[in-house]
């Protein structure tokens, strides 16, 4: 079967710098039209994921996301917002990226060429068959992904694919792909722009599905978030105003010593 990259393919818009600010926003906004149709039509392949995600963390099991670049970014990005928005500890999802920390802010030239580091690394988190290690790659090539994804497979661990390419290397190593076609990018190769937020947006999908699952939301509220600012206080406080019709001060009292809105709730409720 033959591999086509359509992340390097020409982008549909040329002489870019003859366009006006306007018309480049224009025909960018254009373009990122189309990531959320690419992202729909992958949904069965995500939805397939959760579902197996699911049982393994309530077994013990974590989320490894492994990429490169944007992609490692990313998945970092995705990670580091699980223990305020859903109060999870910082173990449960967690975000490899090739070249380290470093690479999070500055390109550390060829680490995504290694292709034994990646599986090297998960090793060092004593990964075992409940976890579960999903490859982000907009080409499907990045080899320390692909290294890791094949690792992985190979000592029973469930993998997953995101990639911008149709049947691409990471594809083919992962158990379940899921291929999000977003098309040439606005500029030339650029996989930061539809393919980063096609990335950005499955992985939301992802974590997201996964702690509704869990228990973690109830309603729509974010009942297990950190407390660790004045604004998430206060929405707390006003959660538990919506959900017992307690005044301020007593909901933000109950609040504080609890240290949640779903614990402040079940203690108000169990005392009731």
């Amino acid at each position: 079967m033959t591999f086509i990259k359509i992340t390097e393919q020409p982008s549909l818009y040329d002489d870019l710098e003859k366009k006006s600010v306007h018309e480049l926003l224009v025909d960018i906004n254009k373009e990122d039209q189309k990531v959320a149709l690419a992202v729909e039509k992958a949904i069965p392949a995500i939805e397939k994921l959760v579902s197996q995600i699911v049982p393994r963390i309530e077994q013990g099991g974590r989320i490894f996301y492994m990429g490169a670049g944007t992609s490692g970014r990313l998945g970092v990005l995705d990670a580091s917002e699980i223990p305020p928005t859903f109060g999870m500890p910082n173990t449960l999802v967690i975000g490899l990226i090739a070249g380290g920390d470093t690479a999070l802010r500055n390109p550390v030239e060829k680490a995504e060429d290694n292709m034994e580091r990646g599986w090297e690394e998960l090793k060092a988190y004593n990964i075992n068959e409940k976890d579960t290690v999903i490859g982000i790659a907009a080409s499907g090539t990045t080899p320390y992904v692909i290294g890791a994804l094949r690792e992985s497979r190979k000592h029973g661990i469930l993998t997953a694919s995101i990639s911008s390419n149709p049947d691409s290397p990471i594809a083919q190593e992962a158990e379940i792909a899921i291929e999000m076609i977003v098309g040439p990018e606005f500029v030339t190769g650029s996989s930061r722009m539809k393919s980063g937020t096609g990335q950005k947006m499955i992985l939301n999908m992802i974590t997201t599905a996964t702690m509704i699952q869990l228990g973690r939301v109830k309603g729509n509220r974010m009942v297990n978030m950190q407390l660790s600012n004045e604004k998430l206080v206060d929405r707390g406080t006003r959660m538990l105003i919506d959900e017992l019709g307690l005044d301020y001060e007593e909901a933000n009292r109950l609040l504080l010593l609890h240290g949640s809105v779903k614990k402040a709730t079940d203690a108000y409720r169990a005392e009731d």
